[in-house]
C-alpha cells in the first residue's frame, strides 16, 4: 500500500483483501450511522484524453466527477480507492469526491456503492458478480439512466449525474 495517502477515509474502515476476487474491499470496524462521511478522495483531475491513456489501475480507481472529467489518484494503494461496485450499494454521493453511508452499516459489513452512482462512460463496464437480489449481471457506463436507478438512489448520484437526472425530469 502507498506510504502516503491523499484521501480521507473514515478510521471506522479498513482495507481488507478478498482473494475470492483478487482484489480489496474496504469494510466497516464498528457500526456507522446513516450519513456519516465514509470517504473524500484526493487526486488530480483529467480531461477525457488523458483518462484514455492511463494504465488500467488508474482508469479502474479513476472516478468520473462531470462530463469529460475524471479525478484520479496520484499514487497506487491508497485505501480509500478499494471501494467496490454493489447494485446493492451501502454507500453514495453527497459531493462528487466523497461518499456517505446511505443507511446504518453494520460493523463488519463490506461498503460498495454503485457504480451507476458516478459513471457515464465505457471505461467502467464488466460483468457484475455482486451476488444481490438486485444485481444487473452488467455494470454500463449508462445504468444511471435506468429510471428504476435514478428513483432508488435519488439523492446519493455524484452531483454532475444528479443535475442530469433533473434535466430529463423537467
Amino acid at each position: 500500500m502507498a506510504d502516503r495517502q491523499y484521501s480521507y477515509l473514515n478510521p471506522k474502515i479498513e482495507m481488507r483483501s478478498l482473494p475470492q476476487k483478487g482484489s480489496y474491499g474496504l469494510f466497516a470496524l464498528e457500526p456507522i450511522q446513516k450519513d456519516e462521511l465514509l470517504a473524500m478522495w484526493g487526486g488530480r483531475v483529467v480531461g477525457y484524453e488523458e483518462y484514455e491513456q492511463l494504465t488500467p489501475f488508474f482508469k479502474s480507481h479513476g472516478l468520473q466527477i462531470w462530463d469529460h472529467l475524471f479525478q484520479v489518484p496520484l499514487l497506487e494503494g491508497d485505501p480509500a480507492d478499494y471501494f467496490n461496485h454493489s447494485c446493492l450499494p451501502n454507500a453514495g454521493f453527497n459531493t462528487p469526491i466523497s461518499l456517505v453511508a446511505m443507511r446504518d452499516i453494520a460493523a463488519g459489513e463490506e461498503l460498495c456503492f454503485d457504480y451507476a452512482m458516478s459513471e457515464d462512460n465505457h471505461f467502467d463496464e464488466f460483468p457484475c458478480g455482486c451476488g444481490s437480489e438486485t444485481c444487473r449481471g452488467q455494470v454500463t457506463g449508462k445504468d444511471w439512466q435506468i429510471p428504476a436507478l435514478q428513483e432508488r438512489y435519488f439523492g446519493y448520484f455524484s452531483p454532475y449525474l444528479q443535475a442530469r437526472i433533473e434535466r430529463l425530469h423537467k
